[in-house]
């Protein structure tokens, strides 16, 4: 039966809440605020009592997926289970209750968490210092290009160009181009790799830097990444890795032992905070040494047992958020890593690469893997075999959600026709990956036997399949 909304529960009269009586003077409206920006009426608000707005938004809940619930092989996404610990200790009161404007003397304690995160970020990547101002990764990577920007003018030249391999991700030329300047893609050679000759032809002096996705969106290890830092430093440039992929690196790999200049980080993908749904996120910036004095300011010094922000960084790229960044999403951080260790974290990512390529192996007798190597904790397939029977990778993806699978990312990365890029994370055991894995047998052979099946998908949800296009050029968000 479908839920019926609010609008059409309400009664008038019914009320779920009585506020209690003033116990201060009473105040009009029209004396705090101008009266251009005040109602002439009651807004039009549904009248219901409190068991039909608790059982609305309970029945609601149950038709939206979570981690919760299920397996999400979002490639690129790293949407891993988020430990209930994580949520317990970011609601103690010494933090959930703080606020930015508090003198320094008494946070010490959120101050010693965010200096302890950095550090231990610090030694996860190999990077000299860290910042934990930005909002999420895209910002991360905003910050990371404005700390080289500023590092090349210090020098006596921004320069002009940034290169950018072609399995970077889709955020890199957005970064690049916000930072003023032009994107210059380098081409993956046959095992989808960096091409180290396309990188030397595109290497000179008005090279600024190469974003460096590591491993890249096809799940690959740039395996010749020393040579490409050193081609790259030889002419003076500096390289950017984007650390969205953090999650099959962790206690194998420090991007700074290369010689990475710059190291971006997603606290919520990598450290587990869930951000389905668009949030919440936090971020974060490594630098070698030579790239430090351009952090956002504040940073967290430590002297003796004392935590203090220091501004007095002259060659810093200022705040670049308000106040000190996304504190929830740092603690949960912190908790995530002081929970597993350095044991413990080198397991996450192990295990991660050996679930991408037990469900990579199980699937590529169905669909076309283009690339046949082993993966790391992610893999892209190509939907190239189903088109051929009239069914696009969308529709694969609007069938699985009838086997009770979420999708996985769709035509990304560009590199590969028809993708799916799938990421299992290492919180998923070998049954849930079964589930999956079974789940995308059955919707191949269904595009062999019966094509329009899958093409009329789905089938159990909420809602059919939507008309996006037209949805997107015809976007009603009127109050009916």
């Amino acid at each position: 039966m479908r839920e019926k909304s609010l609008r059409q529960l309400s009664s008038p009269g019914r009320r779920g809440h009585i506020l209690p009586g003033l116990d201060v003077p009473e105040m009009g409206l029209e004396k705090l605020i101008p009266g251009q920006h005040l109602r002439r009426g009651a807004p039009p608000l549904p009248e219901v009592s409190e068991v039909d707005v608790v059982r609305h938004f309970t029945n609601v809940s149950r038709m939206n997926y979570h981690v919760d619930r299920g397996m999400y092989p979002l490639g690129s996404c790293t949407m891993k289970y988020n430990p209930k610990i994580n949520e317990e200790t970011c609601r103690l009161p010494g933090f959930s209750a703080l606020h930015p404007y508090q003198p320094e003397e008494t946070v010490q304690g959120a101050l010693q968490l965010m200096w302890e995160l950095e550090n231990f970020l610090c030694e996860i990547s190999g990077m000299r210092e860290l910042s934990l101002q930005p909002a999420a990764g895209a910002h991360s990577e905003l910050v990371g290009m404005l700390i080289i920007r500023a590092y090349h003018e210090k020098n006596g030249n921004p320069r002009s160009k940034v290169l950018i391999p072609d399995s970077a991700h889709g955020t890199n030329p957005a970064s690049s181009a916000s930072t003023g300047y032009t994107s210059v893609e380098i081409k993956s050679n046959r095992k989808g790799l960096v091409d180290i000759d396309s990188l030397n032809a595109e290497m000179n002096d008005e090279v600024a830097a190469l974003m460096l996705t590591n491993p890249n969106t096809l799940g690959l290890f740039e395996t010749d990444v020393r040579q490409i830092v050193n081609i790259v430093h030889e002419r003076g440039g500096l390289v950017y890795l984007d650390g969205a992929n953090l999650n099959a690196l962790l206690g194998i790999f420090r991007p700074g032992d290369a010689g990475v200049d710059v190291v971006h980080f997603n606290l919520h993908k990598t450290f587990s905070t869930p951000h389905g749904g668009g949030g919440p996120g936090g971020g974060g910036v490594g630098v070698s040494e030579r790239l430090s004095p351009f952090l956002p300011v504040p940073r967290i010094v430590k002297t003796g047992d004392v935590f203090r922000l220091d501004h007095g960084r002259p060659d810093s790229l200022g705040n670049v958020q308000a106040f000190w960044g996304n504190f929830g999403v740092m603690v949960r951080a912190w908790t995530y890593l002081r929970m597993l260790g350095a044991r413990g974290l080198r397991r996450v990512s192990e295990n991660a690469v050996i679930n991408a390529n037990y469900a990579m192996r199980s699937l590529q007798e169905h669909y076309e893997l283009p690339f046949k190597q082993n993966c790391m904790h992610e893999f892209v397939l190509s939907g190239d075999r189903q088109v051929k029977r009239g069914v696009r990778t969308r529709d694969i993806a609007k069938r699985l959600l009838d086997y009770g699978v979420h999708a996985p990312t769709v035509y990304f990365p560009l590199i590969v026709h028809e993708a799916l890029m799938i990421e299992p994370t290492e919180s998923e055991s070998r049954e849930s990956l079964d589930q999956f894995i079974e789940a995308m047998i059955s919707i191949a052979r269904e595009a062999e036997s019966d094509p329009s099946l899958v093409k009329g998908s789905p089938y159990s949800t909420p809602v059919g399949r939507l008309d996006e296009a037209g949805a997107a050029r015809n976007l009603d968000v009127r109050w009916k």
